[in-house]
Formats: structure tokens, C-alpha cells, sequence
């Protein structure tokens, strides 16, 4: 059974997302949060990393901070999540290699895919971080996935939809991980109601495993 995963909303209120996020982290089985903010300074960046990374942690949820090797050092978070390229994928498993996870995105082809693989990355993340969120997984990346998982030996972590809907279809394919952004963040009814939402579709869910 696919586990959740967590993306910080793009812009954060360090005055009431904490409390948000630890209230929907007690709802049910995360396995990661991925600190994805957008704009602000780099100095604000490694605050959210640091005021987010202990509570997460506290509940033994890993944190990946997205494209910062700096921030994730400083912030003392688990790893980091690339999708910049190779090169700064190089960079970042130099630096947190063998003690850190390492997660790769930003894959559009089964090309690049395999180039990522063939490192000692620890997954492979399937979906675009930037793109506006259609209600259900990118086809593209639901077509990787399902080509990937019967192949390959890294991990998927195949993003999901806008809608808690989106879970099923995304698990579908034999995904490790599902991560959700504006299906848990934006929620009017708040984070916490979403997350405890999301967690108990998870655990009616039927197995995939013989």
C-alpha cells in the first residue's frame, strides 16, 4: 500500500501552518514531508526548514527540503528532493550520501529516468512540483510510473491530484509513495481535516501486496 507524503504549500504563515501541519502529521501514516516553499529569501527558506523539520521528525516522518543542500544541512532535515538536473543531483548525493536521503525529480522521459536510476538516488519522483494541479495524477507521469515499477529498483513516489480522490489512481501502479500538495494545504477545512482524510483512505485502501 502506497504511503502519504506531504508537500508544504507554496507560501507559508509560520504563525499558524506549524500547528497545522503537526495536527495533520497525527492524523495517520506519513512517511515524508517535502519542504517545497516558494520565493522569499534564502534565509526564510532555512527558517521554514528549521521551524518544520523538528515537528515532523518528532512524529519519525522524514524531511526533504527541495533543492537546498545549504538549507537541509542547516535545518537538519533528512535529505533533499533535486530536480534540477543531474548535476546538482551529483551534488547533492556527494553531500548527503550514504547518511541522507536523496530524491530525484523533474524526470519528463524514460530517458532521464534511467539517467537518475543508474545513481545511488533513493527514489524516483514521478509529477511536476511546479505545474498547477489538475484534480487527478499527470497522465505523463502515471505512464512513467507504470512502465518504471516493474523494471526498476528505486522506489516511485508518483505525485498525486488537487483531490483526495486522486490517491487510488496514483497508488495504482504499484507507486511506494504518494505525495499530496494542494489536496492538503489549500483545503478550506484546513490541513488537519485533510490530512486525517487522506490518512484514512490510505488505511481502507486494499492491499497491493501477494
Amino acid at each position: 500500500m502506497a504511503r502519504l507524503v506531504l508537500v508544504t504549500p507554496r507560501t507559508i504563515d509560520l504563525a499558524t501552518f506549524p500547528a497545522e501541519l503537526e495536527t495533520a502529521l497525527a492524523a495517520g501514516d506519513v512517511a515524508s514531508l517535502i519542504v517545497a516553499v516558494e520565493g522569499g529569501s534564502e534565509m526564510l527558506r532555512q527558517r521554514i526548514a528549521e521551524i518544520l523539520t523538528p515537528i515532523a521528525q518528532a512524529r519519525d516522518v522524514a524531511v526533504l527540503v527541495r533543492n537546498d543542500t545549504r538549507a537541509a544541512g542547516r535545518s537538519r532535515s533528512d535529505g533533499v528532493h533535486v530536480d534540477t538536473g543531474l548535476a546538482d543531483l551529483a551534488n547533492a548525493l556527494d553531500t548527503f550520501h550514504p547518511d541522507g536521503i536523496v530524491g530525484v525529480g523533474g524526470l519528463e522521459t524514460r530517458h532521464e529516468a534511467m539517467e537518475a536510476g543508474d545513481t545511488q538516488v533513493d527514489y524516483v519522483f514521478f509529477g511536476d512540483l511546479d505545474r498547477p494541479e489538475a484534480p487527478e495524477a499527470a497522465p505523463r507521469a502515471l505512464d512513467l510510473a507504470t512502465w518504471w515499477v516493474p523494471l526498476f529498483e528505486p522506489p516511485v513516489v508518483l505525485m498525486g491530484g488537487a483531490t483526495l480522490a486522486s490517491l487510488d489512481a496514483a497508488a495504482a501502479p504499484g507507486a511506494d509513495c504518494v505525495p499530496l500538495r494542494d489536496a492538503i494545504g489549500p483545503a478550506p477545512r484546513g490541513a488537519a481535516a485533510a490530512g486525517a482524510e487522506a490518512a484514512g483512505r490510505r488505511a481502507d485502501a486494499p492491499s497491493t501486496e501477494a
